[in-house]
């Protein structure tokens, strides 16, 4: 065997397990990959080319920034590990899904925040619910 066809044996059998313990790819962890993904190079666009970013004092791109958003975005994959730890144990089949659901609302808030960043404006209904969250966001919390 070459060694090619054993990385790429092994990757497949790492990401099997990953994916098994993250409840089997669905149409959710696609699609909150998918968004995490997006948020991801969108951030790295706000900052890198349009120097806007909120993580930052400058707006530039930094290292620590990123890897700290790397490392949120290893915490929500570590999440939605829990939910389907909790939904085998109460066997139910909806914890998980609802933390999917969540953070993918999450992600998509973030990817509107960055675009908003580099000066696009996004269609109204996106701004409303934009403005709707951020607006929750911004009330002290008791």
């Amino acid at each position: 065997m070459r060694e090619r066809d054993i990385l790429c044996g092994l990757c497949g059998t790492v990401l099997g397990f990953v994916t098994q313990a993250l409840g089997g790819w669905d149409v959710a962890l696609a699609t909150l990959l998918c968004f995490m993904a997006l948020d991801y190079v969108t951030g790295l666009v706000t900052a890198g080319v349009f120097h806007a970013s909120k993580k930052t004092k400058s707006g530039a791109l930094e290292s620590n920034a990123s890897f700290k958003g790397l490392c949120r975005k290893g915490a929500v994959l570590v999440l939605v590990l829990l939910s389907v730890r909790l939904d085998l144990l109460l066997d139910i089949h909806y914890v998980r899904d609802s933390v999917c659901i969540a953070f993918i609302l999450s992600e998509g808030i973030s990817i509107l925040e960055n675009i908003c960043l580099m000066g696009v404006v996004p269609p109204e209904i996106l701004r409303k619910t934009l403005g709707l969250l951020q607006e929750e966001e911004d009330e002290p919390k008791d």
